[in-house]
């Protein structure tokens, strides 16, 4: 498998999102449960996946990241009835990396160079990226296709820059969803189990399945070939 350029989903994949959301929501409300932060969190997720959902199918027009963090934000905060929502949304921008994240983007980056392929906005990117310790040789965001994936015109953000055919491109992801959208486009895929992602189906047919960068690290080793 010849292997050109690595591209990585950033959301659950390289961060913990859900577990930035929620700690977002502790402080917002410490009075909170546990039970009653896993409610709230599962209204932003909805309400982001929902929304997002609906601007890739044509029935909402674009809008940045950021946009849609600030509504989930208002919503948990009217669900507890209190608080700046505009303060809870910048939770979205301060998710902790998974533990082998930034070991792992450095031991690739070694031998491929990284683009980042994100949902996230080109501001929310910038305080995440910071936040998490991520460095990419360069970083998409889904913001410069005005959609959001698995929308094609965001994959051919990456192909774009790539400048090679889309086959040459490996595309990284802790989502089922998202490697189907990126096969769709041409790329080659990677599926990285993390435990907030969407495993494959049965039906799925990724070219690689690792249960994390150091693993598929050790797979890209043996598969690649460098000229």
């Amino acid at each position: 498998m010849d292997i050109d350029v690595l591209v990585f989903d950033v959301l659950g994949t390289l961060v913990d999102e859900p577990a930035g959301i929620r700690a977002g929501i502790r402080k917002f409300a410490p009075s909170l449960a546990d039970a009653e932060v896993e409610q709230l969190l599962s209204v932003w997720q909805k309400h982001v996946e929902q929304e997002q959902g609906r601007i890739v199918a044509g029935e909402r027009p674009y809008v940045a990241s950021e946009v849609i963090d600030r509504e989930a934000a208002q919503a948990v905060a009217d669900a507890v009835g209190t608080g700046n929502a505009a303060e809870l949304a910048l939770a979205a921008r301060r998710l902790p990396p998974w533990p082998d994240t930034v070991a792992g983007l450095a031991r690739l980056a070694e031998r491929f160079p990284l683009v980042g392929l994100s949902n996230a906005s080109r501001t929310v990117l910038l305080d995440l990226c910071a936040n998490a310790g991520l460095r990419w040789h360069t970083v998409l965001s889904a913001e410069d296709a005005r959609t959001y994936k698995p929308a094609p015109d965001v994959y051919r953000l990456a192909i774009d820059v790539a400048g090679r055919a889309p086959e040459r491109l490996l595309m990284v992801a802790a989502h089922a969803w998202d490697l189907r959208g990126a096969q769709e486009a041409g790329f080659r895929t990677a599926y990285v189990g993390r435990p907030v992602g969407d495993p494959p189906a049965s039906t799925d047919n990724f070219d690689l399945q690792a249960d994390g960068l150091a693993d598929l690290a050790d797979q890209l080793e043996r598969v690649t070939r460098r000229g």
